[in-house]
């Protein structure tokens, strides 16, 4: 199909009248998309829950086993001098 076959396809095509959408369809796409909005809306504030939460247990977590200090040798240096 070269460029004139393509441009009078395309003409056909645009040249038709348009379709009829049923008139029940607006209000089936407005309560689909409230549903998706809130779902997400729901998704995002379980996501920054989730992440409060992580952030709160690594704050007890370092708080408690205090990571930062070396911890106390299990054994006893030799005795010299004695």
């Amino acid at each position: 199909m070269n460029r004139v076959e393509r441009e009078a396809a395309v003409r056909r095509i645009m040249d038709r009248a348009t379709p009829r959408v049923p008139p029940d369809l607006y209000a089936d796409v407005v309560r689909r998309g409230t549903r998706a909005v809130h779902r997400r809306r729901l998704a995002r504030r379980l996501m920054w829950l989730a992440v409060w939460a992580a952030a709160v247990a690594l704050l007890v977590w370092a708080l408690t086993a205090r990571p930062w200090v070396e911890p106390p040798s299990q054994t006893t240096p030799p005795l010299t001098d004695w």
